[in-house]
């Protein structure tokens, strides 16, 4: 497989000489592991299902990775091939990582609730040698749904199973003990290991606009967002990192596969959210840290009140993709006893802005943070110049961790001459640099001439206590140019009115410019696999069943 990762070559010399790429990689890191503490406990992996677990120290994980290396080469996997993985947070998806890592191949991971369509589309566009999946998770037999689409993909040569029987099973194709004595594993393991500056990950993006995208990180544009990220969040080697965030989405993979390698620090994998098992695995490993979406953090404030374990360990749960409630933040650090982080960043280049650890809670609930150490930010006017501090426009980023472009678009990239990449995101900045995403670009609804701060709506409809999740889109009208609907999915058992949306909004003092003029019940929304809203397939539905599709 050719990558034409073309955003790399041009910032090599830079970002080297400025120290944001250090030109290590994962097996740099793992290196340093087998040398200082190969006997620590390095993984726990958990079927929430059934609670079985395993745990692995560096020196068994080792082991595993070669085998999977050894596996794998057998396959006819070589350098920068593609090997595609579908399996949940496991074990076996961490050491099919390492042993992609060890021959050079691109790992690409893809969510466990895609299906056909998806995953026709993103194997053939990235040429995927090898499909690893689980034969079957939460009900549904992949093996099956892989099998009627092999005719669609002339380039996936082989199927591994976890769970499988025959040919196909993991444990027989990438875990054969044989391996570890095999003359030519030495070989194997080290001939291709790749460089910091080459692919090593292909990672499609969430599609809330459509169609997704494969972008292409190196350990560089990775790990020079680790680095500063564990530097800010003070993380080290005596910290456990919780991951139920899915590891095929950046979140799980960055923080909960990579960052962990990087620290030394051991991490419990959970193969599907359970807010009561979540709890008890946070007091009985002893859990320091944990990235995920806010209900995550309101699921697991609502587990440790009901069930009375002992949170105390958990010092810091970052919190990124969507504004965080102030009542969230509220309860959370009163029943966990945690700090609550707030983010913001893409699968382009990992978490751009963090809060600090030692500022007020109100920071998290109305910012996202600043900017990591080798970024910057520019917020801009539809003209082109900046916009001034909390003067909402269009952000755009630059340095150290954003990706190396779109596989095969490289049209798409979106990066101007100085190196800007245009995020899609309309922000604002305070006095002091931290910044709050007020919306995506083409999610701006301008009614009247008036910029509705959708963000913000969404945020204190998100309060009223019927409400579990909200959406607000724009959809034509004649006079005003645009006007605003709120999607709402009621929580169990509730319903809500228009009057008492409205009503609810007027006791929040917002302008009634800002209240939407359109109430939309659903049972669910749509969303990506990372669980983002997919506002264009609500502006489609809201337009064909208004007749102006």
């Amino acid at each position: 497989m050719k990558f034409d990762a073309v955003l790399i070559a041009p910032r090599i010399q830079e970002m080297t000489e400025k120290g944001f790429w250090q030109g290590k990689t994962v097996n740099d890191y793992f290196d340093a592991c087998l040398r200082d503490c190969p006997d620590k406990r390095a993984l726990t992996s958990i079927v929430v299902s059934t609670g079985e677990r395993r745990d692995l120290t560096w020196r068994e994980l080792d082991v595993l990775a070669n085998r999977a290396a050894v596996g794998l080469s057998r396959l006819g996997v070589g350098k920068d091939d593609v090997v595609a993985c579908q399996l949940p947070n496991s074990w076996q998806f961490v050491v099919t990582y390492l042993g992609c890592a060890r021959l050079g191949a691109v790992f690409n991971p893809v969510m466990h609730i895609f299906r056909e369509h998806e995953l026709c589309f993103m194997l053939r566009h990235g040429e995927a040698k090898v499909f690893v999946i689980p034969k079957l998770f939460r009900g549904f037999d992949h093996e099956e749904m892989t099998d009627g689409m092999l005719g669609n993909l002339p380039d996936l040569q082989h199927v591994v199973v976890a769970g499988g029987e025959g040919a196909r099973d993991f444990d027989r194709v990438l875990m054969d003990p044989a391996s570890d004595k095999d003359p030519e594993l030495a070989r194997i393991v080290t001939e291709n290991r790749p460089d910091a500056n080459a692919v090593c990950q292909l990672i499609y993006t969430s599609g809330t606009t459509g169609e997704p995208k494969g972008a292409m990180h190196t350990a560089n544009t990775m790990y020079s967002n680790l680095v500063p990220y564990a530097e800010r969040l003070k993380l080290g080697s005596g910290d456990v990192v919780l991951m139920a965030s899915p590891m095929a989405h950046q979140t799980g993979f960055m923080y909960g596969l990579l960052m962990p390698v990087q620290l030394q620090a051991g991490a419990v994998l959970l193969d599907t959210w359970d807010k009561d098992v979540a709890a008890r695995v946070v007091e009985e490993e002893k859990c320091t840290f944990t990235m995920a979406s806010t209900p995550f953090l309101m699921d697991l404030a609502n587990a440790v009140e009901e069930g009375g374990t002992d949170s105390s360990t958990l010092r810091t749960f970052l919190c990124a993709g969507t504004a965080i409630p102030g009542p969230v933040v509220e309860r959370a650090h009163a029943v966990l006893g945690t700090k609550i982080v707030s983010a913001w960043g893409m699968t382009e280049n990992g978490a751009v802005t963090l809060t600090n650890l030692d500022d007020p809670d109100d920071r998290s609930v109305h910012t996202d943070g600043y900017p990591l150490r080798g970024m910057e930010l520019q917020i801009r006017r539809s003209d082109g110049t900046p916009a001034e501090p909390h003067e909402e426009g269009e952000l755009f980023v630059r340095g150290c961790s954003n990706f190396g472009g779109y596989l095969k678009r490289p049209q798409l990239n979106n990066v101007d001459a100085e190196g800007w990449f245009d995020t899609g995101d309309i922000a604002r900045a305070d006095d002091s640099g931290y910044i709050r995403i007020c919306g995506r670009s083409k999610d701006i609804i301008i009614r009247g001439a008036e910029n509705i701060p959708v963000i913000e709506v969404e945020a204190a409809l998100f309060k009223h206590p019927a409400i579990a999740s909200v959406a607000i889109v724009g959809y034509p009208d004649d006079r005003l140019g645009e006007r605003a609907c709120a999607f709402v999915v009621p929580k169990p058992g509730m319903s809500l009115s228009f009057d008492e949306m409205t009503a609810f909004l007027s006791q929040s003092h917002f302008s009634k410019t800002y209240w939407p003029e359109r109430l939309e019940l659903r049972d669910k929304l749509p969303s990506t696999a990372s669980g983002k809203i997919q506002k264009f397939a609500l502006r489609k539905m809201l337009r064909e069943e208004m007749g102006l599709a």
